[in-house]
Parts: structure tokens; sequence; C-alpha cells
């Protein structure tokens, strides 16, 4: 019994093994087809320039200015087809839920950013509105972000910073100072984002790899962490602002820690327990619950409310938000004499700004099968900060929980972000003034306790380690530069050394000599697959870059270097041979010159007469003693010996053969050149210099498998003449190979002869 039950296993796999193979037999695949090189495969497939489109015909037509207006203004396209019945509940369940995370998140990160909170409401409803009618993504939830705000703040308390003397009037100027530099800020960046995206700048954004961002936002999560420890404390202290402020501010703290308010601390203490709990109860029961227990919310009135009754203030000297004007601001136009000092980090943080909304959009558009136009994306949120700046805003993005949090409760497009809008502005007009005695450090607590998203970032420096290391320096060198240089600085240090990285990857790529698998047409890394097997007589090289000017040498070096061949020890030695047979042969005719001329005037005669005697001797010698003696008075003879024009005279006499050196092992060299994506002169010039080598020790090269804009590219550099032309390029590896089977050896004569079809 246990004998039949082995044997069935072993009969099944047996059963299974002949099956693969039979499926592996019936996938073969046969075909002929003629040796092509790049003149043939041009022939044969009609090859010609791309026709280019010229759309300046249709850019004034009526048609086109319509495009242009839905392009611009999507609300246009999809409101029209707005299903009312599927998605208007779940809009306005979305919404509401959305305002309730963004009334308390505005007053926290409006604080955050250094203003007085009602600031906070009035950024949490205007941008909001214009990206509805602007904003090509259906999910994100545009609003103040705890990066944005952080950045904002570390711009406002550099230029407004906090006054010595804490008094009423300090305090007041000093607000109003720090709302016009907010306020002109974000008019600045979307100035910024709304020129970019006009003109199809959104690219900049893929100059921020997903490591880098990651990095810079844990990087600036311990920033929002630090800067609210004095809300938490009821600490003040002084204002820092560039490099090392961040180490600065730490110090500050523990120094003053004994200073700390009992009553701030544990009012801080609560309301953050309580934030966890109802986050803890969320995420147990998100199944159950329709949508999310607002706990922000109802935080935030049960704190106003017990601050109200216990008179936290006057009791315990715990710090609250103060005055909310009821009602809307008119608009303001902005300090234009503040742009010379606010271009730098304006420019910063509308890239950071549009970097987290598109990743956000694109997210929620793959996840639900619509598009996001970038471009459309940085006009959308440019104008929602330039008009929002109007409107004494500062700069806003996305938030990555409230997006969450629109999706997950059933919002299905903007509609869900205009009725959060709608109900901030209800907020703002009524019942703003409610709020006037909430603690700050309760606000404190709700910024600190979302910042656990991204605070678990810090667990990517681990699966970086396992997945990609260079990917981790960037995390690591990102994180580092943001937390000692500060947000602006480090963001720009990052992208450096992010594209410093990848040219330095560039010029190290990975080389190798390709050998052929065993009855296929397919050649692969000889060092990687042990049955591939190199051709005999012929060497294949690939580099998995392209070649360019940061890479040409070593890209020439690697490639002597594999081959086994010294290279440049061969021709220098060839060279000195060469010399040395022509200045001996050169000794012996002028020997031989000077015997006749003793022979023939032993007397003496006029010189003129010898040199015609001489010359007349010379003519019955071969034609090359004849150009020897021509040029033996001058440097001439040591110019054509150098240039090798002898060798095509006497090829026995010049040959590595000939002159006792060592013969390469192979007689042609293929150079795969499938991973170029485009070539430059010192390109074009090193691969010059390959022929001209390698052709010199007797090896001749081909060229394989390039792309035609390459190719263009080869034309429009002249790199083909008459001693490398199209007939040294072929379409595949194994065309060139088949080729130099068919040609072992070049043919010292005519180089050109050698790949004569």
């Amino acid at each position: 019994m246990g004998l039949a039950d082995a044997s069935g296993p072993r009969d099944t796999q047996a059963l299974l093994s002949a099956t693969q193979a039979m499926d592996l037999r019936r996938r073969d695949y046969h075909m002929e087809r003629p040796l092509l090189n790049q003149e043939h495969l041009e022939e044969l497939g009609r090859w010609g320039s791309a026709p280019r489109t010229h759309q300046w015909r249709t850019w004034c037509s009526r048609a086109r200015a319509y495009a242009l207006l839905l392009q611009h203004l999507p609300v246009l396209v999809w409101l029209p087809r707005y299903p009312v019945r599927d998605w208007l509940l779940g809009d306005l369940l979305s919404g509401l839920s959305v305002a309730i995370m963004q009334l308390p998140q505005g007053l926290a990160y409006a604080l955050l950013a250094g203003l007085p909170p009602v600031f906070g409401l009035y950024s949490s409803f205007y941008p909001v509105f214009i990206y509805f009618l602007f904003g090509t993504s259906r999910h994100i939830s545009v609003g103040t972000f705890a990066v944005m705000s952080v950045m904002v703040g570390s711009v406002t308390e550099s230029l407004a910073p906090q006054a010595l003397n804490d008094s009423m009037i300090n305090e007041t100027a000093r607000d109003a100072a720090r709302v016009q530099v907010a306020s002109t800020l974000s008019v600045l960046v979307g100035l910024f984002q709304v020129g970019l995206g006009l003109i199809h700048f959104g690219f900049v954004v893929t100059y921020l790899s997903e490591p880098l961002v990651r990095g810079y936002t844990t990087a600036a999560a311990v920033q929002v962490f630090v800067s609210q420890l004095k809300y938490v404390f009821g600490l003040h202290l002084s204002s820092h602002s560039g490099p090392l402020s961040l180490i600065y501010t730490v110090l500050e703290v523990c120094w003053k820690l004994p200073q700390s308010k009992v009553g701030t601390v544990v009012t801080a203490a609560v309301a953050g327990v309580v934030l966890v709990v109802v986050k803890l109860l969320n995420d147990k029961l998100q199944q159950q619950l329709p949508m999310p227990i607002p706990g922000e919310l109802l935080t935030l009135i049960g704190a106003t409310g017990i601050s109200y009754g216990m008179g936290l203030k006057h009791r315990f000297e715990v710090d609250v938000v103060g005055n909310i004007p009821a009602g809307l601001v008119p608009p303001v136009a902005p300090n234009t004499q503040l742009f010379s000092k606010l271009v730098g980090s304006a420019f910063t943080i509308a890239v950071v700004g549009f970097a987290i909304a598109i990743s956000l959009g694109k997210i929620f558009a793959l996840r639900h099968g619509y598009r996001v136009d970038s471009n459309q994306e940085l006009v959308a949120l440019g104008l929602s900060n330039l008009i929002g700046g109007i409107f004494q805003c500062f700069p806003v993005s996305c938030s990555m929980s409230r997006s969450l949090v629109q999706e997950s409760t059933g919002g299905n497009s903007q509609v869900a972000g205009a009725i959060s809008s709608l109900f901030i502005l209800l907020i703002i007009v009524k019942l703003g003034e409610l709020f006037h005695d909430l603690p700050k450090a309760v606000l404190a607590a709700i910024i600190i306790v979302n910042l656990k998203g991204m605070l678990r970032q810090l667990s990517d420096m681990r699966s970086l380690w396992k997945a990609n290391r260079a990917d981790l320096l960037i995390w690591l060198v990102t994180f580092t530069a943001t937390i000692l240089l500060n947000l602006d600085l480090g963001l720009v240090v990052a992208v450096i050394f992010s594209l410093l990285l990848v040219v330095v990857r560039t010029q190290m790529p990975h080389y190798s000599v390709l050998g052929q698998v065993p009855d296929t047409d397919i050649y692969r890394d000889v060092a990687e697959y042990s049955e591939a097997k190199e051709v005999r007589g012929v060497k294949v090289f690939r580099s998995s870059a392209t070649v360019y000017f940061a890479n040409a040498e070593f890209y020439s070096d690697a490639l002597k270097q594999r081959c086994g061949v010294d290279v440049d020890f061969l021709i220098s030695q060839k060279k000195k041979l060469l010399k040395k047979q022509e200045q001996l042969k050169l000794k012996q005719l002028q020997k031989e010159e000077k015997l006749r001329k003793q022979a023939a005037s032993p007397k003496g005669a006029s010189v003129s007469i010898n040199v015609n005697t001489s010359l007349e001797d010379m003519r019955s010698n071969n034609v090359e003693d004849c150009k020897m003696m021509q040029v033996s008075s001058g440097d001439k003879m040591e110019d054509a010996t150098a240039n090798g024009q002898e060798d095509s005279k006497a090829p026995d006499g010049s040959t590595l053969k000939a002159l006792g050196l060592p013969q390469p092992d192979f007689h042609s060299l293929i150079l795969d050149l499938g991973a170029l994506s485009f070539v430059d002169t010192v390109c074009l010039k090193s691969l010059k210099n390959i022929f001209h080598d390698f052709r010199e020790i007797e090896v001749e090269v081909y060229m394989a498998a390039c792309h035609s804009p390459v190719v263009s590219q080869l034309e429009a550099g002249h790199f083909f003449d008459a001693s490398i032309t199209k007939k040294h390029l072929f379409a595949s590896v194994h065309d060139a190979v088949t080729f130099a089977l068919q040609h072992p050896r070049p043919v010292p004569d005519s180089p050109v002869s050698v790949t004569r079809l």
C-alpha cells in the first residue's frame, strides 16, 4: 500500500513533465529571414523620419477654444453628467465627515503656521471651493496640511519673529505681520503653480522620487512634532530659523522643561489619550460604523466646554485660542515688496504641495479607474492658493487623512469637497466665536496624534534596506538634510543628491560579455547564465546603461578589460616595432645609396649628378623603397610611418603575427547597443576610437540592436563614413554574430571590404 502511495506522485510528476515538454515543443517557432544590417533593414522596412503634425493650424479654431475651456474648467465636463441618484447621498455624508475633520485641523494647522486659528478656517473654505471648479481628482481633500503649515510657519517666524515683550500690542502687530507674510506667500506659490501648469511643467514632480518624498514628509513630521512641544508644555520659546533651528529648539525645550505648566501638560495629555482611543475604536469598528466617530470634533467641543466651565485660562494659566472674529474678511492685495524675500520658499512650497497632491490623486485615480491631469492639477492647486492668498489664506495642499475619509465614507466627486467648504463657511459666519476658550494644548494634541501616519514612515528604512540600498540612501540623506537644514534647504539638498546619484549610477552600470543560449538566437551574460557560451572567435559586449559623456571613458575601459586583451599595449608595441623596422630599412637604403655613389663617381662629381644618378638607380627598386627615399630628408617619413600608410603596402610585414606579437583569440567584436536611448558627441567619438583601436589589433567591430532614434542621431553626428558604414550595424546581435562567423578575419588591404555583402 505504501509503495503504491509513493509511486502515485512519481507517476503524476512524470506525466506533468511530459506534458510540459510537449507544451514547450508546441511553443517552438522556426523563422527564416535574410541576415539584416541597417541598410537592408531600412530598405526592407522603408524607414523614414516620423511626420510632424502642425497644431498651429487648428490653434485659433472655435473647437480648439472650447476644448481649452473644458480642459481648464473640468467642472463643466463632469457636473452636467453628475449621477444625482447614485452619488449625491455618498457625497453628502462624505462632505460632512470631512468638514468635521477640517474644522479642528484648520484651527490647529493655523497655529502650526504661526497664525491666529481663524485663518485656518479661511484656508479650509476658499481653496477647497476653487479646487471644486478646477480640479481633476474626485477624491483628494484640499485644504490645510501639516507639512505645508510647518513650512509656512518657518517662513513667518523668520520674517516676523516673536517679540521680546509679550504684550497685547506686540502680539497683535506680530500676528498682522505674519498674516501678511503668509497671504503674500500663498499668492506667490499660486503664481508659480499656475505658471508651471500652463507651460505643461507638471513633470517637474517626477524629480521627487517616492523615497525622497517619504523621507521629506517624515522629517517634516518631526519638525511639526517639535514645533508643538511649546504648546504641550506651555513654554515661551525664542524664535529659531535657518539651519540647525530644530536642534536649537529641542535644546531650549529641554532647558526650560522645569518651567512647564502642569495644567497645560494635563490638558494636552488627556486630549491626546481621548484622540488615540477614538482612533483605535474607529479602526476596530470600521466595518460596523457607517462613518468614523468624529473624535477630533468631540474633543474640540468637550475641551472648549471644560475650559469655559472650569476657567482653565485664569485658574491654571492654560493658553486658549482667544477671539475668533465672525464673518469673512475682504480681499487684500499682496505685499509685492516681500516677493524678493519669499521667492525661494514659495517655489519650494509650490513643488512640495503639488508633489503631495498629485501623488495622492494618482493613487485614488488608479484605484477608481479614472485619469488625473498633472498639468491641470498644478493649475487648480495654483488657483486655490492664488485666490486664497488674496483672501488672507496661507498655502494649502491636500491631506492624506481627510482624503482617505472622503473616499471611505462614500465620496465619489468633489461635490463632497464643496459641501465641506460650505459647512466651514457656516462655522466662520456664525459659530466660530464659540471656540474662544478652546485650549491651544488641545490643538497641539490633535496635530501630534495626526502625525502617526507620517511618523510610521520611519519603518521605511528597514524595508528599503532589503529592497534597494540606493533608495535607502536617498531617504536617509533627505531626512537628515531636512532635519538639520530646515525644510527649504533640505529639499534642495535632497533633489540635488538624488540627481547626482542617478548620474553616478549611470556612470557605473553593469557591463557584461554575452554568450549564446544553446539552440536559440538569445544572448545573455555568461557570468549569470551557466549554459550561455561565448561564440568562438566572436566577443559580444553590452552595457546596461546608455553611453554618454559621463561614462564613455568607463565604457571603453570596461570593454578592453572584459575582452581579455591589453589593446593599448598591443597598439603601442606594434607602433614601436613598425618604427624600428622602418628605421632599419632606411639605414640599409642609405648605406646602399652611399655605395652606389662611390661606385658611380670615384673621382668626385657634382652633387646634382650624384643625386640624379641615385634617383635613376632607385627607380629600379620597388615603389615602396622609392617613397622611403623621397621623404627621408624630412619629417614626412615619420608621419607616414606613424599613420600606418606602409601597412597597406606591406601587409605581411605589419601584422601582429609577422611582428611577433600575440594575436587576440577573437576576430570580431560586437557591441550590443540596445540599451542606448541617446548618443552625444562624446559617445560618437568614443565609438569611433573603439573601431580604430580594435582594427589596429586586427579585430573587426560591429554594432547591433540600435533603436531608430539612436541611428538618426548617429547620422546627424556624421558617425558613418567610408570606414564605418551602416553595414557595420545589424538589426540584432544574432545577425551580427552570424555575419562575423561568415567573415572570420578582416582583410588588411581595405577595412570597408570586410562588411561588403
